[in-house]
């Protein structure tokens, strides 16, 4: 699962954004079932950031969500996102030089079970 949150940040808070976001990551990479994450900025506007993190799974991240210091240092920040999408279960993907490997969807056929 691939978690993508998106920010506006001034340029003149970028350092205290940064420091926000390094807290974050490091709350978040403590978390059970977190694979990988890395904090981004658009190379066209310097204003435009990205905090992406990868999940074993949906369950994985909403258990993470719950976690003491999570709450503490990343609520806050996630808050401060986009107000759009931002979780997306992987439904391709190929290693270099590999096959295209298809998965199933997690989500349930009656979304309202």
């Amino acid at each position: 699962m691939l978690v993508l949150n998106r920010f506006t940040v001034p340029t003149e808070t970028q350092d205290g954004f940064r420091d926000q976001a390094h807290a974050a990551l490091a709350a978040l990479a403590r978390t059970p079932g977190y694979r990988s994450g890395r904090l981004t900025r658009a190379i066209e506007d310097p204003a435009g950031w990205i905090l992406v993190t990868e999940w074993e799974s949906v369950g994985a991240y909403r258990r993470a969500l719950g976690a003491f210091d999570v709450k503490v240092h990343a609520t806050p920040l996630l808050a401060l996102s986009h107000d759009e999408p931002s979780a997306f279960e992987t439904l391709a993907s190929a290693e270099p030089g590999a096959d295209v490997v298809v998965t199933a969807s997690d989500r349930a056929a009656e979304p309202w079970r």
